[in-house]
């Protein structure tokens, strides 16, 4: 097994929904789906948003698509209107996960 960061498996896109971050990752290739099922639980993602995201991560499972969505609540300092963070609408939370690492297979051919 080695360790890889999710950018070399996965693209991100993210926003907000009011105080709760919505961040969608998607696979890169097919074969990478079930890896980031495995691996980007929600249980790892808030220990990555760990201080930033205060309340619970939900995921939902997007298998036709190749993506997992999640709903890290509390993480946006109360929203776009009322927060005082740079970043009130979540724009940079996809970036942030795409700099997880994660374990994966020694023979999994990963371009770039």
């Amino acid at each position: 097994m080695k360790k890889v960061q999710l950018i070399k498996i996965a693209h991100a896109r993210s926003g907000d929904k009011g105080d709760a971050s919505n961040v969608g990752l998607i696979a890169r290739k097919a074969e990478y789906y079930p890896i980031l099922r495995e691996k980007v639980t929600p249980e790892a993602v808030k220990k990555h948003f760990a201080g930033i995201c205060r309340g619970k991560v939900d995921r939902y499972e997007l298998p036709n698509l190749c993506a997992l969505n999640f709903l890290l609540r509390e993480a946006l300092g109360g929203g776009g209107t009322v927060s005082l963070r740079n970043d009130a609408q979540g724009k940079t939370m996809s970036t942030a996960l795409l700099r997880m690492e994660i374990e994966v297979p020694d023979d999994l051919a990963i371009s770039g």
